[in-house]
């Protein structure tokens, strides 16, 4: 299967789920040794970072596995459980989330994919509330000056790939994430020059029907 650089932000479940793949319990356990009550604390300020974001928009760089970056403009819109992930030209590539499943289309194949959105690392960031626990396992927790990075995998699959989220600390502000395939390969997206709150984007602007341009 040749790696497609929209499928890292797409999801897991559309990655090979091949190699080896970790135990829930092993997991489970990544997170349980060493987890301080500074370390839960932490999460419960990320969940609460989390919940506070209505409307994000960003520039984005994405950086592919073979080191190829390409560039577009983001908007994650949580309250509506959406999102639209524009690639700026040459790149033939459209993202949209929303009514909970996921669209993306290549305009230089003439191929459009939808998947469902809680099959995907995007049903995670999209959630009303993102709690750190439960259908979600912590595997690791790093806080190295002023960037904060949370590895998660779902609970009941892990072996299918891990997400991590960044963000940049003081003040807590979402940064990006990098997706680690079952193949170990990653692909990361930074978000640049990020705002919250705002005039809702219109409706339009993350409709499925593709492919559109706005």
């Amino acid at each position: 299967m040749k790696f497609h650089p929209t499928l890292a932000i797409c999801g897991l479940a559309c990655l090979l789920a091949a190699g080896s793949p970790l135990s829930i319990a092993h997991a489970q356990e990544q997170m349980a040794v060493g987890a301080s009550d500074q370390d839960h604390a932490l999460l419960e300020r990320v969940e609460r970072h989390l919940d506070a974001i209505s409307l994000l928009k960003a520039r984005f760089r994405q950086t592919a596995p073979d080191g190829k970056q390409s560039t577009g403009t983001a908007w994650i819109d949580r309250t509506n459980r959406r999102m639209r992930f524009q690639y700026d030209p040459p790149s033939p590539l459209l993202l949209v989330a929303n009514h909970d499943q996921v669209v993306f289309n290549d305009s230089q194949l003439d191929q459009t994919t939808t998947m469902p959105m809680e099959k995907t690392p995007l049903g995670l960031l999209l959630r009303p509330h993102l709690q750190l626990s439960g259908d979600v396992t912590v595997t690791g927790l790093s806080h190295d000056g002023n960037v904060l990075e949370i590895t998660l995998v779902r609970t009941d699959s892990p072996g299918d790939g891990s997400m991590t989220l960044i963000f940049h600390d003081s003040p807590l502000l979402l940064r990006g994430w990098i997706i680690q395939d079952a193949q170990q390969e990653t692909t990361r997206v930074d978000l640049l020059d990020a705002s919250t709150g705002g005039p809702m984007p219109p409706d339009s602007l993350f409709s499925t029907d593709l492919p559109e341009q706005h």
